[in-house]
């Protein structure tokens, strides 16, 4: 049995749009419950143990809702994670073997800009860890380097919601920066397929998805490498 830190967004509002976001649903529960089903052991947490708010858009019901989605409302265990996480200031990622990075657009907010999801990434990295990210969860990475300083992503193959994604959802201009662009800066090998598609990429311990009909794949590269 490994043990897999799942980091989300607490972050609830849309920048200067006062619209509300939060973590997408389905690369919430999705990795989720594979990482559970496969006998794992998942925490989750948020900065300062803030509830995990979910963005609307994702939050689908009936027969439009991932299966995933409606297993995660249903289950009372899981829900009362999103309002009780635990805090990121508590835990120590050298008891952890993966860290999870779902996405939403809120994670460009507070994870891309903290200075202690970093921290505690580049740790995760240099410890050999499996660190693992989908859509906008790779904006944690904006800041994260290696033991040598370098942005871990630098040199590797990595996907994340496209720019081209961005701006067919009308979001391009209200983000503090574009993900793929930046990833690109930071010297990354960026891997994008065509807008919607599933896309996830695995460079050594290092796991990307493009957007949320990756998070399956994503999940499956995790498992693999903590096989």
């Amino acid at each position: 049995m490994a043990r897999i830190l799942i980091l989300s967004t607490a972050s609830d509002v849309l920048g200067e749009t006062g619209k509300p976001t939060g973590v997408w649903y389905e690369e919430l529960a999705t990795p989720y419950y594979a990482f559970r089903d496969a006998g794992h052991e998942v925490t989750l947490a948020t900065l300062g143990g803030r509830a995990v708010p979910i963005d609307p858009n994702s939050d689908a019901t009936g027969e439009d809702a991932p299966t995933s989605v409606a297993r995660f409302r249903d289950d009372a265990a899981a829900t009362a994670l999103l309002a009780a996480p635990a805090r990121l200031e508590d835990e120590d990622i050298a008891g952890y073997d993966a860290l999870y990075i779902p996405g939403g657009h809120g994670a460009m907010y507070d994870l891309a800009e903290s200075d202690l999801v970093a921290a505690v990434i580049g740790k995760a990295w240099d410890q050999g860890k499996v660190v693992a990210s989908v859509c906008h969860g790779p904006a944690a990475f904006r800041k994260a380097v290696d033991a040598n300083g370098d942005p871990i992503v630098k040199g590797r193959k990595v996907s994340a919601f496209t720019d081209s994604e961005e701006r067919a959802v009308g979001l391009a201009d209200a983000m503090p920066f574009l993900l793929e662009t930046t990833l690109r800066e930071l010297g990354a090998a960026f891997e994008g397929v065509a807008d919607w598609q599933p896309h996830s990429v695995a460079d050594g311990r290092l796991v990307t998805g493009q957007n949320p009909a990756s998070s399956d794949g994503a999940a499956e590269k995790v498992l693999a490498l903590l096989k």
